[in-house]
C-alpha cells in the first residue's frame, strides 16, 4: 500500500514538472544545487575550525603542563627550560623566549610566597658576593637567583653559597651592542619561566644592597608598578640617537632614554620577553652612538604599558663627575654618612606617597669596598 502511494506521488510530481516552463525547472534545480553546496561548505568549514581549536587547546594544555614540570623529572626529551648547568647550545634564544612568552602572566604561588628574582649580569665572578650572602641569609623561599657570565667562565662557588649552580646558559656580551640586551632578555626569560617569581631586578657585579632583605622585598612586592627609568632627553645623546629608519613602528615621540639597571613586575616582564616587533627594529637600527641598553626598554615600556611604570630606577649611581660612565667607589669612600646619603638623601613618589627611600641598590662599588662594607653591614641591614 505504501509503495503504491509513493509511486502515485512521484507520478504527480513528474506531471507537474512537465507542465511547468523549462526555464523554471532549471532555476529550481540550480537553486537546489546551490543550497546543498552552500550547506556542505559550511559544514566542512565548521568541522575544520573545531578541529583546529581542539588541536590548539590540546597543545596549550600540554605546553602549560610541561612548563610546570620539574626539568629534572620531566619525561620529555626537552625540558621547558634549561637547567643552570646545561650548555648554551641546548636551546636557542628564540625557543627560550617563545616558552617564556607562553608562561603564566600572573605569579602562581602553590602555597609559597611571591619571589623576587635577582638577575646578575657579570663578566666573571661576583667579588661582592659575601655581602650578598649576608643579605640573603635566612630568607630562603622568598627569592630566586640567576647569573649570566661570560661563557668561558666556568668557576663555581662552594656548595654552601646562595650562588651555587645559579648560572644560566650564557653568550658573549659586548658593551653598547645588542648582545648586551640579548643577555638581559636571556636572564629575564629564564627568571620568568619560574611561575612564583613576581618581581625581577637586574644587577651587575658592582651592585650592592642598601637595606636588609625584608625592606627590599616589601618595597618591591607591594609596589603597583615597575621601576624603570624612562624619560625624553632632547639632547644629542637622547633624541639625537633616534633614526627615522625606525618608522613606522617607533617614532621620535615614542623615543625614550633610561637607566639600564631595571626592576619590573611580572606583567611588564611578560611584555618584554614576548616582544619581537620592536626588538627587531632596535637591533637593526640602534647601533653606536645609539646604545640599545639605554633606549630599548625605556621606549618599549613607554609605548605599550606606560601606566605600569614609575619612570624611575631603584639602583643608585653617581653621574655628577661627568663622562660616559658613572663614578666608581673604592675603599676610602665607604663611610656610614656616605651610605646614608645614598639611602635617604633623595625624595620620590612611592605608590602615591612621598618618601626618602628611593634607592634599594647602589652600583659601581669596587672589590676594595668589600671589607668596609662588611664592617658596616650590621648597621645597613639592621642586624
Amino acid at each position: 500500500m505504501k509503495k503504491q502511494k509513493i509511486a502515485t506521488v512521484v507520478q504527480e510530481l513528474n506531471l507537474r514538472m512537465k507542465k511547468e516552463p523549462i526555464s523554471l525547472r532549471y532555476v529550481q534545480i540550480l537553486g537546489t544545487v546551490v543550497f546543498f553546496t552552500s550547506v556542505s561548505s559550511l559544514v566542512i568549514l565548521l568541522v575544520l575550525y573545531l578541529n583546529q581549536r581542539l588541536q590548539t587547546s590540546l597543545f596549550l594544555v600540554e605546553e602549560h603542563h610541561t612548563l610546570t614540570l620539574n626539568p629534572l623529572t620531566s619525561p620529555r626529551s626537552h625540558p621547558p627550560y634549561p637547567s643552570p648547568r646545561s650548555s648554551s647550545s641546548d636551546i636557542t634564544d628564540e625557543e627560550l623566549m617563545r616558552r617564556a612568552a607562553m608562561a603564566p602572566r600572573s605569579a602562581i604561588m602553590n602555597g609559597t610566597h611571591p619571589k623576587v628574582a635577582f638577575m646578575f649580569l657579570t663578566r666573571w665572578n661576583l667579588p661582592l658576593s659575601p655581602l650578598w650572602e649576608m643579605f640573603f641569609k635566612g630568607h630562603e623561599g622568598f627569592y630566586s637567583i640567576y647569573v649570566h657570565t661570560s661563557p668561558e667562565f666556568t668557576e663555581e662557588p662552594p656548595e654552601s653559597s646562595v650562588f651555587y649552580k645559579k648560572r644560566i646558559p650564557s653568550k658573549a656580551v659586548e658593551w653598547g651592542r645588542s648582545s648586551m640586551m640579548d643577555a638581559e632578555k636571556r636572564l629575564l626569560s629564564h627568571a620568568y619561566l619560574e611561575p612564583s617569581n613576581a618581581r625581577f631586578v637586574l644587577l651587575s657585579e658592582t651592585c650592592i644592597p642598601l637595606f636588609n632583605f625584608t625592606t627590599v622585598y616589601t618595597y618591591l612586592t607591594r609596589s603597583t608598578r615597575s621601576f624603570l627609568g624612562s624619560f625624553d632627553d632632547p639632547r644629542p645623546m637622547g633624541r639625537g640617537r633616534y633614526t627615522p629608519k625606525m618608522l613606522p613602528h617607533v617614532s621620535l615621540s615614542d623615543w625614550r632614554k633610561g637607566n639600564q639597571w631595571f626592576e619590573v613586575s611580572r606583567r611588564v616582564a611578560a611584555e618584554i620577553v614576548s616582544d619581537r616587533r620592536y626588538y627587531g627594529v632596535f637591533k637593526d637600527h640602534c647601533r653606536p652612538p645609539c646604545y640599545i641598553g639605554e633606549h630599548y626598554l625605556p621606549t618599549l615600556v613607554n609605548k605599550i604599558c606606560p601606566e605600569m611604570n614609575w619612570n624611575r630606577t631603584v639602583t643608585w649611581v653617581d653621574w655628577s663627575r661627568g663622562g660616559s660612565h658613572p663614578a666608581r667607589f673604592v675603599r676610602k669612600d665607604i663611610r656610614v654618612g656616605f651610605m646614608d646619603r645614598i639611602r635617604f638623601g633623595s625624595n620620590c613618589s612611592y605608590d602615591g606617597e612621598v618618601t626618602n627611600v628611593c634607592f634599594l641598590f647602589g652600583r659601581k662599588f669596587h672589590v676594595s669596598t668589600l671589607e668596609p662594607l662588611m664592617n658596616i653591614a650590621p648597621y645597613l641591614f639592621g642586624l
